[in-house]
Order: structure tokens, then sequence, then C-alpha cells
């Protein structure tokens, strides 16, 4: 928590100041108001003087007036800073963590990072409030009345000396016993919020699966949980404020019961035992609160502690210090290769499996990279290496003969384009989605890449066109759709490498084949004017959106199978030859055995397929 007022409280350091200031001239008005009351029972009621309780009267009016401006100008204070200090703490996590690299998010998980901006951010603007407001009152408060009633008298002060060690003794019982808790509560809102996700983004395939049993008698269970440890918190917590208020009010008791003694024998005033009560009251009732308050921030260090833990992870992926990369020119006699993975291997964490094993590939400018493989052989965790969205753990990974560590990642995106495997489109218009690779595109270029994408006809038939509304996650539109607008964002801007992480699935072939052909007509224009031809690299677990590229790496368990063109592979490695018999058509397959007889197929390379039997 001190870690935070630190790092967001320096602008609302004044507030900070001023707050706690006009709160503590509220309470010496409640500290004199006792004193007062007692003047007003000796000298006025116990005298029978009518403008001494009038005059008195007016005093503590008068105070009362003086003191609610004061708090007033205390709640301005703590809602400036309460409020601000939590809008900048949310805007910072979320800046922070658009920073972080892959790895840094699949370790906190998207539900939990949720929490923490919106829940744990709460807790801390709630107790930013309540330090503002009350930190300063009701300890103040209670020292304060403590020492006027000891000043008042201090045989009744052993009152006190009994009380205010008795309340401790509980709070000390029950604060012991409920601060391990709200750490398990928040972690305990994690899950049902990851819960909570999982069923309301998946609610189609819930309800396509009858499973919405399945998934309430998941959430019951997780709310469950969380509200018996609620519960159980909040049966410790009920302990405090009853067993403080009966101490509170036996020693209210014993000090009648002294000071009536004391009154009877002229020792004491009827004023002053009253000014002792109130002084009583107000020690042991700010005991009870500054009980509630160490609640309130024991709960905002657990989620201050949450918050720091995020801001703190520092990003595994930086640029900082890289110049941007000078392109290859076109025409140059010695090309460098667009892309070229050198022994890269990489693993999501310490002592895990590698994903990637050891890939070594060299792909020119201008052709195609089809990755291909079974599920969870690695397509998209090579995919992502380079866009350096992970970086290798061994091994390196160069993109226009640069190693993706040396440049700039804004220019590195830039450079290339990456359709993800999952279509994710933002609500706005379509026109919004589309730019965001580049926000000065013309009305003639997004035309250009949805003619690509083969998105154009469906685009053309929205009555806005370009300005279409596109709902939260592009509900609004088809699979289908949605992945070619996805594909179409990633043309906009003239990207020099093409990532399509099996970003056609939902196409039918039909339309795979003609924007396959956009793409390579497009490579081609770019070459004949002069320019870099486009790159592309297409992962896919469909033989018949590969078999056309130029080189085809075939994946197994994160290694390379194979390498190669289709003819090649098909007749050197097994594990592609099988893939293919699964997908292909029996006519194609003869065609594919008469094109590479023994007689008339290339011998190929010992480097070519890595798997044992191909």
């Amino acid at each position: 928590m001190i870690e935070l007022l630190r790092r967001f409280g320096g602008k609302f350091r004044r507030y900070m100041v001023i707050g706690p200031a006009c709160k503590l001239i509220e309470v010496i008005f409640d500290l004199l108001t006792p004193l007062v009351i007692a003047q007003m029972i000796d000298k006025g009621i116990g005298a029978r003087d009518v403008n001494a309780v009038v005059h008195y009267g007016m005093v503590l009016g008068a105070m009362a007036v003086i003191g609610i401006s004061f708090t007033l100008v205390c709640q301005k204070m703590a809602a400036l800073t309460s409020q601000g200090m939590g809008t900048d703490i949310r805007g910072a996590l979320y800046q922070h963590i658009n920073k972080l690299s892959y790895a840094e998010l699949d370790r906190f998980g998207t539900p939990s990072l949720i929490t923490r901006i919106t829940n744990d951010v709460n807790q801390v603007q709630l107790a930013v409030a309540l330090g503002v407001r009350m930190l300063i009152r009701w300890p103040f408060l209670a020292v304060g009345s403590m020492c006027a009633a000891l000043a008042i008298d201090l045989k009744l002060g052993i009152i006190f000396l009994i009380c205010t060690p008795a309340i401790g003794l509980v709070f000390w019982f029950v604060m012991a016993r409920c601060i391990p808790y709200y750490k398990q509560l928040q972690a305990k809102l994690d899950r049902i919020a990851l819960i909570c996700r999982e069923g309301l983004s998946g609610a189609r395939v819930v309800r396509a699966f009858v499973r919405e049993d399945h998934e309430r008698e998941r959430f019951a269970q997780a709310a469950d949980d969380q509200a018996h440890t609620a519960i159980a918190v909040g049966k410790l917590s009920s302990i405090l404020n009853p067993v403080t208020f009966l101490v509170m009010n036996l020693g209210v008791c014993a000090i009648l019961w002294v000071g009536g003694i004391q009154v009877d024998v002229g020792d004491l005033t009827q004023g002053q035992v009253m000014a002792f009560v109130n002084y009583m009251t107000q020690t042991l009732t700010s005991i009870v609160y500054v009980a509630n308050l160490v609640v309130v921030f024991t709960k905002a260090s657990a989620s201050a502690s949450r918050i720091n833990e995020v801001l703190n992870c520092e990003p595994s992926i930086t640029d900082e210090g890289n110049q941007p990369v000078a392109l290859p020119k076109p025409g140059n006699a010695a090309p460098v290769p667009a892309l070229s993975f050198d022994h890269a291997s990489f693993s999501f964490g310490a002592g895990a499996a590698n994903a990637v094993n050891d890939v070594t590939l060299e792909l020119p400018l201008g052709k195609t990279l089809g990755i291909i493989g079974g599920t969870g052989s690695g397509k998209s965790t090579l995919a992502s290496l380079i866009s350096r969205l992970y970086d290798a753990s061994t091994g390196s990974v160069s993109v226009m003969g640069s190693d993706v560590r040396a440049w700039p990642l804004d220019q590195l995106r830039h450079v290339v384009a990456t359709v993800p495997q999952r279509a994710s489109l933002v609500s706005g218009t379509i026109r919004g989605n589309l730019t965001w690779r580049d926000e000065s595109a013309t009305d003639e270029e997004l035309w250009a890449a949805l003619d690509m994408a083969q998105a154009s006809e469906f685009v053309r038939n929205k009555q806005q066109g370009l300005d279409a509304p596109v709902e939260a996650g592009g509900k609004n539109f088809s699979g289908g759709q949605r992945q070619r607008l996805t594909i179409a964002r990633a043309l906009v801007g003239s990207p020099q490498i093409l990532i399509m992480d099996d970003s056609a699935s939902a196409l039918d072939f039909k339309t795979d084949a003609a924007l396959r052909h956009a793409i390579r007509e497009r490579s081609m224009r770019g070459a004949a004017k002069g320019g870099l031809p486009l790159t592309t690299v297409i992962v896919s677990q469909r033989v018949s959106t590969v078999r056309d590229a130029d080189m085809i790496c075939v994946l197994d368990h994160g290694s390379v199978a194979g390498l190669g063109t289709h003819d090649e592979l098909y007749t050197t490695c097994q594990l592609y030859r099988e893939i293919c018999q699964s997908q292909l058509r029996r006519e194609e397959l003869e065609g594919q055995q008469g094109s590479a007889s023994p007689a008339s197929a290339p011998a190929a390379p010992a480097s070519t397929c890595a798997k044992e039997g191909c």
C-alpha cells in the first residue's frame, strides 16, 4: 500500500494534507463538546439559569456548523484523492499489462488481471478515501478523549486502564484470525471471474452441448466456496462490535456508579461525570472504528500487493535501445532471406518441455511457407516467434536478415502482419477495425484489402458499407466473415510479411483458394512495381491450404518432421503422407503417386525429413 501511495500519491499530496488537517479541526471541536455540555449542565441546568443554557447551546450550534464545514472540505479532498489515484492506478495497470509479453499474460491469466484492475483497485480506493477521512479522526479522538477524561479525574481513569486493554485484546484476537482470509477471498474471486468468463463467452457451446446445468453447478461451487470464506470472516468480525460495546457499556456503568458516589460527596459535579461518560464513549467507539479501519486496510494491503505484483512484473520482451532496421532494397545482388530460424527452441516455462524444438529453416523474400502438423505440434507457437510475441529460449529468429530482438517492436509488427487463430474484432465500425495498422488508410486502400481478403462483397451489401457497426467480438458477423475481416485488417498498411495462423479455417475451399490466389498476385504486383514482394506464412491443418506453398514445414511435437515442397514431402515424409491420405480424395492421391513415382521423384536431401521412418 505504501508503494502505491509513493508511486501515485505525489500529485494528490496537497489533498492528503488539507483533508486530514480539516478533519483534525473537526476532532478538536468534538473533544471540546463534552466540556461545553458539562458547563451547560453545571452552570445552566444545575443553577437553573436559562441564559446560560441558551448561551452554551449557541456555542454548541456554532461548533457544529464549523465542524461540518471542515468535514465537507475533508470529504471533497478524500473524493479527489481516492478517485484520482484509482483512475491513475487503473490507467497504469492497463498500460503496463499491454506491455507484457504473452509469457507474462499466460502466467497471470486474463480473469485474474480483470479482477486486479477492477475489484483490487476498488479496495485500494476505499482505503485511500477512509485514510484521508478517518485515519486522523479516530486515533486522535481516542487519545484526546482519554487525556481529557484523565484530566477530569484520575480515579475514574482506572476504568479506562481496564476497558481499553480489554478491547485491544478482543481486537487482536479477531484480526489475527481474519487477516489470512482476505488474500484467500481475492484468489477465490479470480476463480469466479474465470468461470464467468468461460461460461459467458462460450454460451453458444454450452447450449449446443446442453451443459447449462454443469456450468451452473461449477459457478455455484465457486460462489459457495467464496461465500464460505466470506462467512468465516464475517463470523469472526461479528464478534468485534458486540464484545467491544459490551465492554464499553460496562465501563459506562462503572463510571456512573463510581462517579455518582463522588458527586454525592462533592468531589465531582454532575457535568463532569457526564463529560467523563462522553469521553469514555468516544474513546471506546474510536477503538471500534480503528478496528474497522484495520479490516479495510488489511483488505487493501492484500489488493495492493496483487496490483504491485503486476506493476513490478518486468516484461520479458522489450525493445529498449533498439534502432530502426533498414529494410533490404529490391534488386539487391545478395538478397537476404525474409525469415530465418537458426536452431530456435521455445518452452512455456522453466522445466517445461519445448513447444518448439531446434527449428532451422530459411525462407526467401516473396515465397510462401506452409506450417502443418497435428494439434499441439507447435505450429502457432512457431509463428508467434516471428513477430516476437514470444522470444526463443535458445537459438535465434531473424526477419529480413536481422534478429527479431534487434528490431523496435513497432517497426517489426508493422513489417510483420499477423492474422490470429481466433478472429477478434472490437466494437465500433468496420472502418475502425480495418485501420488498426494504419489510421491514415484511405477508403481505396481499405477496399483493396477487403477485395484481397474476399470480404468486399458482404461489406458492400451492408447499408452503411465501411461504417457498418461491429458488435463486441464481431458477434453480428459469421465466423467466416470475421476471419476475412481480420485478414483484411492485416493487409492494410502494406506489410512485407503476412502470417495467417489457421485464419481461413471457417472459409470454404473455393474462398480459401481465391484468398491464396489474391495474396500471390499481391506479392507479384509488389515485385513488379519495384517493391518488396509479400512473404507469406500459412499455418493450417489443411493440406489443400499449404500444398502450393514454396516450402512446407511439417511439425511433430515441436520438432521439424519434414521440410520441403508438397511433392518432396509426400515421397519422403511418412507423417506428411499420412496427413495427405487422411484429407485428400483417392483421385488426388493417385495423381500424386503418379507425379511422385520412383522414376520421376527427385532424390530428397538427407535433412528433408527428421522423423524416424520418413
